[in-house]
């Protein structure tokens, strides 16, 4: 069997569900990142990812909105000295629960986001320049001090 049989649907599932770079996957599947590149590419992998993203943010907003609309006829009954439903008071403690979780999960996926970034701050040139390639820079403190 091919690497591509054997491989495709893994690398796909691993690039658009659990939000993993080209690099990362051939890495994990010991292929080189150009054919990931070229499965990406054929596939239409980065927006089915988009897509994926897009219904989770969207799951969220509506459970969010659900539980809100819920947590208002709960106050609304004690509000108005009626007996609150035990069933919305069990349905709203699970769906705080869920919230949590999907909280948590678009957390990693915004973290691995920022990691994706691509270019250096300037903070990390700055410290290849004076650590590697020997630069150095004067701070404004050290310049007022120094001798003309």
């Amino acid at each position: 069997m091919s690497k591509k049989h054997l491989h495709f649907y893994e690398a796909e599932k691993m690039f658009v569900h659990e939000n993993l770079t080209s690099a990362e996957i051939a890495a994990r599947l010991k292929l080189s990142e150009k054919t990931i590149r070229a499965w990406r590419n054929e596939g239409g992998w980065v927006e089915k990812r988009n897509q994926y993203l897009r219904k989770d943010v969207a799951f969220h907003e509506e459970l969010y909105e659900f539980s809100r609309k819920l947590m208002r006829t709960i106050n609304s009954d004690i509000e108005n000295g009626q007996k609150t439903n035990t069933g919305q008071l069990y349905t709203f403690s699970k769906i705080l629960s869920l919230i949590t979780k999907v909280k948590e999960y678009e957390d990693v996926v915004a973290k691995k986001d920022k990691r994706r970034k691509k270019g250096l701050s300037p903070e990390i040139i700055r410290q290849i320049e004076e650590e590697i390639l020997g630069i150095k820079h004067n701070d404004s403190s050290e310049e007022e001090n120094e001798p003309e």
